[in-house]
């Protein structure tokens, strides 16, 4: 099930930044004084009372900055349009806005503004406005300036919620009624089609691999790169089994990211990730692997899902009789952390092996469901343990007791142990091998958990 989505918008210097960072816990958004600093959209994951959400932290909008005599700062006046179009297509993307204004200012005409555009954005459904919007009055630090909060309500935007983003206080009140208010999301659950997302860089042929896959036009393919802007969702049915295609707008990396609708595709994209069960990672043969291919693959495994590697425009490549060998070594060890996924040489242009990606795919998710039976599990863990037992610290050993899998969709596997610090990642590493050597799980990844046994 994909995250809640909580859009935070206003105009500039309300403190967004250190909002997003107080949710995030970490100060990724640059925080400075000077209005207009924050112009990309900076995106991470948050988390409240058990219940995860992604937070999206906007430019602010400022409708009449454009008109305004003097810049916000020096060389944003040329990006107050892409500020705002970011902005704009956040709120049609969130679940949730939190709409930020200035406790120390008061209402300003562009607050105004702000909601102004926010009820334009606003969808009503049963009587009831989505996404819905939580008015939050930042930088309330003393007692004055909550005297004064009761100024907000005349932007229409319900019971302002007066905090103080840089000292965290009533951000706890906040949350709890956040939390409240994302949607159920049900409809998602119940789908039992195995979810495959198509990811990679921008003009490597995501586009024509969908449109070979689903045996027709579904989404427009172009020379262009970024011609996908959306994620596409494409329903299939492959040897019996349903299937849900999902295509994708490019990562790029950050710093080649243009602002604008493309830095939003990045925020759809990371949603596919969330949502899918098998990652098709396309690569392009002309241009051999990246160093962005690398950290698409990161994310891939960050959110634990399943993968195979795609290397496509095959047809291109002047081959001899080892060319498939260096590349798919070369592959292997730039994604050497991902020693486990199987790679196969497509062209979406001719049809070569197309026809196998599918199967490879569903064999992936397969080996991704799959249980190990604990006898079989410990048999591996003793025998990997006597013939290369655990660095000690401080005088002490790893001891492995036994071990279970407690879940699949990815395997997941309990190890009972004396110490679970004295668990180095390495030491996992190790274990992760012995396992695969019986059980190689092709494609997935494997969750290895210490626990002390009591």
């Amino acid at each position: 099930m994909s995250k809640p989505v909580v859009a935070l918008v206003g105009r500039p210097n309300v403190g967004k930044s250190t909002i997003f960072n107080r949710l995030t816990g970490e100060p990724l958004a640059i925080v400075d004084d000077v209005p207009g600093t924050t112009r990309d959209r900076l995106f991470a994951e948050a988390e409240w009372c058990g219940t995860e959400f992604l937070v999206v932290d906007t430019g602010g909008i400022d409708p009449s900055a454009s008109s305004a005599k003097t810049p916000l700062s020096v060389g944003s006046a040329d990006f107050i349009k892409d500020i705002r179009l970011q902005a704009e297509l956040a709120i049609e993307e969130s679940d949730v806005i939190l709409f930020i204004t200035d406790g120390a200012s008061g209402v300003t005409p562009a607050d105004k503004e702000v909601a102004q555009i926010l009820r334009r954005k606003q969808k009503v459904v049963d009587g009831k406005a989505y996404p819905p919007v939580l008015l939050v009055v930042n930088k309330v630090d003393n007692q004055t300036l909550r005297d004064q909060v009761s100024q907000f309500y005349e932007l229409g935007m319900g019971d302002p919620y007066p905090i103080s983003a840089l000292h965290g206080t009533e951000t706890g009140d906040l949350l709890d009624d956040l939390v409240e208010t994302f949607p159920q999301r049900d409809e998602e659950d119940d789908d039992d089609a195995v979810k495959v997302a198509i990811l990679g860089k921008p003009n490597v042929g995501k586009s024509s691999l969908l449109n070979r896959l689903a045996g027709e036009e579904r989404a427009i393919v172009s020379d262009i790169a970024g011609t996908t802007r959306d994620a596409i969702d494409t329903h299939i049915v492959f040897n019996d089994i349903k299937v849900t295609l999902i295509d994708t707008a490019g990562i790029r990396r950050r710093g080649k990211v243009e602002p604008g609708v493309e830095k939003y595709s990045v925020l759809r994209s990371m949603r596919a990730i969330e949502r899918c069960d098998v990652a098709l990672l396309v690569i392009d043969a002309t241009t051999g692997i990246t160093a962005q291919d690398a950290h698409i693959a990161g994310f891939i495994l960050e959110a634990w899902k399943s993968c195979v590697v795609i290397v496509n425009k095959w047809d291109l490549v002047e081959k001899d009789t080892y060319t498939m060998q260096a590349f798919t070594e070369r592959i292997r060890n730039d994604l050497n952390f991902m020693s486990y996924i199987p790679i196969l040489f497509i062209s979406a242009k001719t049809g070569q092996r197309v026809d196998q990606v599918m199967s490879l795919a569903l064999q992936v998710q397969e080996q991704r469901l799959a249980r190990l039976t604990t006898s079989a599990l410990n048999r591996i863990l003793h025998a990997a343990q006597d013939a290369h037992s655990a660095t000690s610290r401080s005088g002490n050993s790893l001891k492995l007791f036994y071990g279970t899998q407690v879940r699949s969709d990815p395997p997941t596997f309990m190890i009972y142990v004396n110490d679970p610090k004295l668990g180095h990642f390495t030491y996992q590493r190790y274990l992760e091998n012995s396992i695969r050597k019986e059980f190689p799980l092709t494609g997935t990844p494997i969750r290895l958990v210490f626990k002390a046994r009591r």
